[in-house]
């Protein structure tokens, strides 16, 4: 592996530690004797081509697929083999999927699904009451410029509203560590850029760390702190100034794909 990270850029203490992760499916290993960190307030970037075990790792990472050996640490404790973290640890995560599936005939709203994800937090804090929970469900779809939606049920919405209500639920309760497996996937152009303007600006306000699997190269230049490019193992990690290389994603995703990005660009 070509590390090409530089020393001493890290930006905040370590919220995230993998070491030797090796993840198996059926019999074949999809993620082989990966290690990296996260640093706290950063954006990394997860990118690779298609197949090289992206969703693999961060499923492992949530818990949600086991792992074959390595050790994976989160804002300070370690993750059993079977995936398990404290609750007050587990609370500071947000997940994002590349699909949300809910059946759009349930009767709830915009304001019920984001209380929902403050009703979980209460259930730690029993004293909190219900006052600040109606203000936080307020402020969350505040800030993803939703409010106007708070009584429109979820069948209603548009796949961008959808998305922004997510980030609302996610947002309704302190996080440290935000996880998106292809989030903005199914959007159009705008929707993706309004979605991407609006996980900058909040990863701003709230001090996020975030890690998200990404096609989007370009992007990815201009906005993520870090880079990791995958292909069954960690290839290059680093900047993105110095991880999309031509000779780097060369190396993990081939010659005609590197060949293809500069003949779209010339066009």
């Amino acid at each position: 592996m070509r590390d090409a990270a530089i020393n001493g850029e890290a930006l905040g203490d370590t919220v995230l530690t993998v070491r030797g992760m090796t993840v198996y499916r059926a019999t074949r290993a999809i993620v082989q004797d990966i290690s990296f960190s996260l640093t706290a307030g950063t954006d990394t970037a997860l990118i690779g081509p298609n197949g090289a075990g992206k969703s693999t790792l961060i499923q492992a990472l949530l818990g949600i697929l086991p792992r074959q050996s390595g050790e994976v640490s989160i804002l300070g404790q370690l993750l059993s083999q079977t995936g398990k973290l404290a609750p007050q640890v587990r609370q500071q995560i947000a997940y994002l999927p590349q699909n949300f599936l809910c059946d759009r005939r349930i009767p709830i709203t915009v304001e019920e699904l984001v209380g929902l994800g403050w009703d979980r937090l209460r259930l730690q804090l029993p004293w909190l009451g219900n006052k600040p929970r109606r203000h936080a469900i307020r402020q969350a779809l505040s800030q993803v410029e939703a409010w106007h939606l708070r009584h429109q049920q979820l069948g209603v919405l548009s796949g961008g509203e959808i998305k922004r209500v997510l980030l609302a639920y996610c947002v309704v309760r302190p996080r440290r560590l935000l996880i998106l497996d292809e989030a903005p996937a199914g959007l159009d152009l705008r929707g993706e850029e309004e979605f991407y303007q609006l996980l900058h600006k909040l990863k701003l306000e709230q001090g996020w760390s975030i890690l998200q699997i990404s096609h989007d190269l370009d992007w990815v230049r201009r906005h993520c702190d870090r880079v990791l490019c995958l292909n069954q193992t960690i290839r290059c990690q680093g900047t993105p100034e110095v991880v999309l290389s031509d000779e780097n994603l060369s190396a993990a995703y081939g010659s005609e794909f590197v060949r293809y990005r500069h003949s779209c660009r010339k066009g």
